[in-house]
């Protein structure tokens, strides 16, 4: 199995190259630079695993939400080598990814995600892992909102239940995000960035599970309806 993951939808720009399990990937937090960077990326992979892009399985991006350009880089990028070589593609949720990344160091399967998304506003996301599908369930919907707004989900009030913080988002407005909950996240990751070394092991789950699209449907989710015509979101 060999799957391609391309990733800029933060701050964050990275590529990584799934091969039958080994992971190899370039990250760099480089705002601004992700369109000089990326297709570098990608290139250097390949040439480092000895892989051609016609041998790829699929390829995976962060669909969003995230920066308006950012989301652009990746789907473009995805979509122009998709559509060259007839590969699948996987778009996965930026949020998601950053759940991913944030049980992966805390070993928490409760996650609230949330991206700065400038405007006083975040993008937002309540994740919990379900341990034998490895697979995540998004409680609500992924959303853009005031961090005043957001609401509780019913499951945040299980005393049982740890939840951890995780993004951009607890950065900027951690003072903000349910400060009138009366509710403490067990941890918070001010800097969880989404990053391609996490996504494509998501995407080795989707793509063994036959959840791919065609290259046609590598588009952005931008959530905000003010910045662009906001498109369904694919869903595994």
């Amino acid at each position: 199995m060999k799957i391609l993951a391309i990733d800029t939808a933060t701050e964050a720009c990275s590529a990584a190259l799934y091969v039958d399990g080994k992971v190899r990937s370039h990250y760099q937090l480089a705002p601004r630079e992700h369109s000089l960077l990326i297709l570098k990326m990608v290139e250097q992979l390949l040439v480092d695993a000895n892989a051609k892009v016609k041998q790829l399985d699929a390829i995976t991006f962060g669909r969003g939400p995230g920066s308006f350009m950012g989301l652009r880089i990746a789907a473009g990028v995805v979509q122009g080598i998709a559509y060259a070589h007839d590969i699948p593609v996987i778009p996965l949720s930026t949020l998601q990814v950053i759940a991913q990344r944030a049980y992966q160091q805390t070993g928490c399967t409760n996650i609230l995600a949330a991206i700065d998304a400038r405007m006083d506003e975040v993008y937002w996301a309540a994740y919990s892992l379900d341990k034998n599908s490895q697979r995540w369930h998004l409680d609500g919907d992924e959303c853009v909102i005031s961090p005043d707004k957001i609401v509780l989900p019913d499951r945040l009030t299980l005393k049982d239940e740890a939840w951890v913080a995780a993004g951009t988002g607890w950065q900027s407005y951690s003072d903000r995000l349910l400060s009138g909950d009366n509710f403490t996240p067990r941890e918070i990751l001010l800097e969880c960035y989404p990053s391609a070394e996490i996504m494509v092991e998501l995407a080795a789950i989707e793509l063994a599970a036959g959840n791919t699209v065609p290259a046609e449907y590598a588009i952005p989710v931008y959530l905000r309806n003010d910045v662009a015509k906001k498109p369904k979101p694919v869903v595994f």
